[in-house]
């Protein structure tokens, strides 16, 4: 009999606080089954493994994410809202960043929230179809760069990291312009 309280969805959700203790990796069915008193085989019940709870994580994560830079206006504050999201669900954010499984359409919908987003501020800089694949992942990698670093205490140089953050985003608008089009057809 399941346990009252017990559900899929309790398990993932509580699988995302979980994760954003103690690392994605970290992140175990043990853990987990703990956190709820019981054994780890009473979570298949409810969830189908460890790569399944780590998929509906990764979906609450990208759920997340896209409600915080949905709730900014402008490039800037969307890669603000992008920084300090990963920065609280630490967790949550490292499981957003595997690309969708092929045919799961609940992830593929969630990623696509960001993406939508994502494809707004591009379109601010003139970039759409193969400049904006690439001008998507200029953006992620930048910010994921510098979050990851951030996060990883990689800035011991004496210069307020909220100063180079913004010169960061400087560049990036820069270098997005630059990924545009020219009016002649390149």
């Amino acid at each position: 009999m399941p346990r009252a309280g017990l559900s899929g969805p309790a398990v993932i959700a509580e699988a995302a606080l979980l994760a954003d203790e103690v690392g994605l990796d970290h992140l175990t069915l043990a853990a987990l089954a703990a956190r709820f008193g019981v054994a780890v085989p009473s979570l298949y019940k409810h969830v189908d493994g460890l790569e399944a709870v780590r998929r509906g994580v990764a979906i609450i994560g990208l759920r997340g994410l896209r409600d915080a830079m949905a709730a900014s206006e402008g490039y800037r504050a969307v890669a603000h809202a992008y920084r300090d999201w990963a920065h609280t669900h630490p967790g949550r954010y490292a499981a957003t960043l595997r690309a969708v499984p092929a045919g799961d359409a609940e992830y593929e919908a969630a990623a696509m929230g960001v993406l939508t987003l994502v494809n707004v501020v591009l379109a601010r800089h003139g970039l759409d179809g193969p400049a904006a694949i690439d001008g998507a992942r200029l953006l992620r990698a930048t910010l994921h760069g510098f979050v990851s670093l951030e996060a990883a205490g990689g800035f011991g140089m004496p210069r307020d990291v909220d100063a180079s953050f913004d010169r960061l985003l400087d560049a990036l608008a820069a270098g997005l312009d630059a990924l545009a089009p020219d009016e002649v057809g390149v």
